[in-house]
């Protein structure tokens, strides 16, 4: 099978250098966080926190309000560095649960002090986050962001459950991947929307705007773990077979697969035999599952766009639509 040469997600240059003193800020309170911690626990939040990551969700939720506002405000900043601190909680778990032992080139918490403390730690980092949204003196705010944690958790869970289910529907599966990556994604534009003062209706646009882009991120990110080059990737890629994760282009691959194919699919799984892509391309070939990955997520990525209309033009707006654009050009490149 040949591959293109794909790249990672990259950060859109105009959405990140917009707003990169506002993304500093995100960063700097980020590690401040690590001073509410027992002075026993507080090197190992440390730890978690001095890890790097592409902060997308705080870059949606100050621009969002730049673009409702004029400027970002500290409300905004602080939106962003509660989910960022919740996903962050999320990977140290998806980390112990995938038996991961590296993350970004640097050692796991699981596999540097082990699962019992790795679990607690992300709690830790899950429960921080709730006692920050209080700051906002906001019941709605809290549920928010209450509900955005329960989401991505519950994610997690059916993900985990449906492993190697071949029953698992794309129904199922895009119920999963909004509570794992699109509610954080829609919950960042809608407080961002909240705390800007933005009306309901507001709101719901630019929550059906994230929420659509999370999903648009996720399929990419699926079609990269099956076409992608590791090298440039940055990331060990092949992972989802290995996981028995069944994401959108294995999916439509089980749709086309005759009756037979599937039940030496299943034999294979019952017998706990490894799963790659030689053996999956011997069910049915991979560029039309990709193809339809990828126009999915152009569909997706168009209704973002849509949605965003309702934020007046502005240069924090041009930014912001920069995202969806950049993850277009990502997804067109996945074609094979």
């Amino acid at each position: 099978m040949t591959k293109n040469t794909i790249i990672a997600p990259t950060k859109p240059k105009l959405a990140f250098e917009l707003v990169r003193p506002q993304i500093r800020k995100v960063e700097a309170q980020i590690r401040e966080q690590v001073e509410a911690f027992d002075p026993e626990v507080a090197p190992y939040i440390d730890y978690i926190c001095k890890t790097s990551g592409k902060r997308i969700r705080p870059a949606l939720a100050i621009l969002t309000g730049g673009a409702l506002t004029g400027q970002p405000n500290s409300e905004h900043i602080k939106v962003g560095v509660i989910l960022e601190l919740i996903h962050m909680a999320s990977l140290v778990h998806d980390d112990i649960i995938d038996g991961a032992d590296t993350r970004r080139d640097e050692v796991t918490p699981n596999a540097r002090w082990g699962n019992g403390l790795a679990v607690l730690l992300g709690d830790a980092l899950f429960a921080h986050a709730m006692t920050m949204a209080t700051d906002f003196n906001s019941i709605e705010i809290c549920k928010e962001v209450g509900n955005a944690s329960r989401a991505v958790c519950q994610g997690e869970i059916r993900q985990t459950q449906a492993r190697f289910d071949l029953k698992l529907t794309k129904d199922s599966y895009f119920e999963i991947i909004g509570m794992k990556t699109g509610a954080l994604f829609a919950t960042a534009t809608k407080l961002a929307a909240k705390v800007s003062g933005a009306d309901e209706a507001t709101q719901k646009s630019l929550y059906d705007a994230g929420m659509t882009l999370g999903t648009a991120y996720q399929i990419y990110d699926d079609c990269l773990d099956l076409v992608g080059d590791e090298n440039d990737a940055g990331k060990t890629l092949r992972t989802d077979l290995e996981r028995g994760k069944l994401t959108l282009p294995l999916l439509h691959i089980l749709e086309q697969a005759d009756r037979k194919q599937v039940k030496v699919l299943q034999s294979r799984i019952n017998e706990d035999q490894f799963l790659d892509l030689d053996f999956m391309e011997s069910i049915s070939p991979f560029p039309p599952a990709i193809h339809y990955s990828v126009e999915h997520g152009l569909k997706l990525i168009a209704e973002v766009r849509q949605s965003l209309d309702v934020l007046p033009t502005s240069k924090f707006k041009d930014a912001l639509l920069s995202i969806p654009d950049s993850l277009e050009e990502m997804l067109r490149r996945c074609l094979i």
